[in-house]
């Protein structure tokens, strides 16, 4: 039993939206447990500064640096398999279910395939795959961009006699889709526009250092 005043756990996931971004979410996944930590890496878009010509040109950004995320998530269903009254799924499947939900973040579905497999069949020359959903990477209201899933694995620890996980983890890596990716008009490139908004607004909030703090009375 909880206290009242105990504070809502607020968890990390990631959002499903139909192809284009537009209408109600298809999947929401939260993630069981909040991992300990995020990994985050920029690749910088950039031009100039090397001095690679006859004249070094000054550097200038050309678009939004690549964001790569790397998320380490537990799965477990000890707490689940206490209750079976409650948790049939769990009982009869273990967490085959979520991993299964996340594998269809990377897989196309059965129908796309099918589909694809008749135009083929019907001499279609140029088969042009359907746009995938768009996926959004939710991590508290300060930090939402919509992100394409890179890279899954699964690490399967513990199974019960069935042979069906009950415990594993995951490794989940996103790249964020900004503007270069998905177009301003696109409602992803407007998320990313959103998702760089709120960054410009914290960075503002951050105190800034005086030049004595850097053993400077001015700037020569």
């Amino acid at each position: 039993m909880s206290l009242s005043s105990s504070p809502k756990l607020i968890k990390g996931g990631l959002v499903v939206l139909p192809p284009g971004g537009n209408g109600a979410p298809l999947r929401t996944i939260a993630l069981q447990y909040n991992p300990d930590t995020l990994s985050r890496s920029y690749q910088v878009q950039g031009t100039g500064g090397d001095g690679g010509g006859e004249r070094a040109q000054p550097f200038r950004l050309k678009g939004p640096a690549i964001e790569t995320l790397r998320v380490e998530a537990e799965i477990d269903a000890t707490d689940q398999l206490e209750f079976p009254d409650r948790n049939g799924v769990a009982v009869r499947n273990g967490i085959a279910p979520q991993i299964a939900v996340l594998e269809s973040l990377v897989n196309p579905s059965v129908a796309e395939l099918m589909a694809l497999d008749a135009l083929a069949s019907s001499g279609t020359l140029e088969i042009i795959p359907p746009e995938a959903p768009l996926v959004l990477f939710i991590w508290s209201r300060n930090r939402i961009a919509p992100v394409r899933v890179t890279e899954l694995s699964v690490t399967e620890d513990a199974f019960d006699p069935a042979l069906n996980p009950i415990r594993a983890k995951v490794s989940l890596g996103l790249r964020v889709l900004s503007t270069d990716d998905l177009g301003f008009r696109h409602h992803g490139g407007s998320l990313f526009i959103n998702h760089l908004r709120t960054r410009e607004a914290l960075a503002g909030m951050a105190t800034g250092a005086t030049l004595q703090s850097l053993g400077l009375d001015a700037l020569p």
